[in-house]
């Protein structure tokens, strides 16, 4: 293992008396919710949680986006996130005139991708959720972003997501590990999706990661996969193909690149890398960085890539991109084992059911 590597996870070990504290913590806040305690309050309208127990990277905002892609057809979507790492404070509701600055990337990402869902962020969803609605008063399903340890609201659907490659069984409580939870708050779960996952996932394969989650009667599994798409020009929109010839230099600040980089090593003829912190927001200095490693690379097939993510943070350089090739990397998500239609349902069941009991209710009160 690379020494800086071996130093941290020392360091982390070192650390584990704070990770039993932590993990003692977590379980009383827990209790008292359990209990009733600590108040959660519903809201009324079909609210989606999709969240994890762990920090970062097992493929929150891709779910997202497949939600509101899926769902936008039949409903008057909001979606609300933290928005973190932004530079404003409470609730925000996305315009034309927001930045990835005043709104986070990823919200940033969503308002661009899909404008008729109203986006808002706030890191308070119980004030955020009623200012929504006083907002856009026709909203009929709201998607609460990596909001499962917000206890303070009950969603009435909530999606648990953890990455074929690291999954919360397999880890521990931060600082040593990585789990922001306790495991067994996988129980609030409606369903679990295992993101993230190989393509060439087998059946058994499946079954044992099933058996090692050990889900609930009620908890369906799910497993789905990360698919590329056709890198497109940051201002232009146009398409370039990465073939056997191309060189790439892969510019990102995401918590896990790991699929990015596994991607690239089959797609391109060789990659250079330049790795920023999640949420990294980037600076004049930084893409004079980017410009000097590019200039560096001798190919005459060379281009930089770098994720949808990033490239909401990177298009406020107008005067400076035109100058270079930059092209961002879309994704998708795709089920495994065709359960696609099984999933789908099981959300618009949820939403239909939570309609149908609001208009008997209605009914039985007159």
């Amino acid at each position: 293992m690379p020494l800086p590597d071996f130093f941290l996870r020392s360091f982390r070990i070192l650390l584990f008396p704070f990770a039993v504290v932590y993990g003692g913590i977590l379980h009383i806040r827990n209790k008292l919710f359990d209990r009733g305690t600590i108040k959660s309050t519903r809201f009324n309208l079909p609210i989606i949680n999709v969240g994890n127990l762990s920090v970062g990277g097992t493929g929150k905002s891709p779910m997202v986006e497949y939600l509101l892609e899926s769902l936008k057809p039949m409903y008057k979507l909001g979606t609300i996130s933290r928005g973190y790492k932004r530079r404003t404070k409470g609730y925000l509701l996305a315009d034309s005139d927001s930045t990835s600055l005043e709104l986070g990337d990823e919200p940033m990402q969503f308002f661009l991708k899909h404008p008729d869902v109203a986006v808002a962020v706030g890191e308070e969803r119980i004030v955020a959720v009623p200012q929504l609605l006083y907002d856009r008063p026709e909203t009929q399903v709201i998607v609460l972003d990596d909001a499962f340890q917000h206890r303070a609201i009950t969603a009435g659907f909530s999606i648990l997501l953890t990455a074929w490659n690291d999954l919360y069984t397999r880890d521990y409580y931060l600082p040593t590990g990585n789990l922001r939870d306790n495991p067994y708050s996988a129980e609030r779960a409606d369903c679990i999706v295992v993101t993230k996952s190989p393509q060439t996932l087998s059946s058994k394969q499946a079954e044992e990661l099933i058996n090692e989650l050990n889900p609930s009667a009620h908890q369906p599994v799910f497993f789905t996969s990360i698919q590329y798409g056709q890198p497109y020009h940051i201002l232009s929109g146009t398409k370039k193909n990465i073939s056997r010839e191309t060189e790439v230099l892969l510019v990102c600040g995401i918590a896990n690149p790991e699929s990015l980089t596994t991607f690239l090593e089959q797609q391109a003829a060789t990659y250079e890398a330049m790795f920023f912190s999640d949420h990294h927001i980037y600076t004049i200095d930084d893409l004079k960085a980017i410009r000097a490693k590019f200039n560096d690379l001798e190919s005459p097939d060379k281009i930089i890539l770098t994720t949808e993510k990033d490239a909401v943070r990177l298009v406020k350089f107008k005067k400076e991109l035109p100058e270079l090739p930059i092209f961002v990397q879309p994704i998708t998500t795709t089920f495994l084992f065709e359960k696609e239609p099984a999933f789908r349902s099981l959300i618009v069941t949820f939403i239909e059911d939570f309609y149908n009991e609001k208009s008997n209710n209605h009914g039985a009160e007159k």
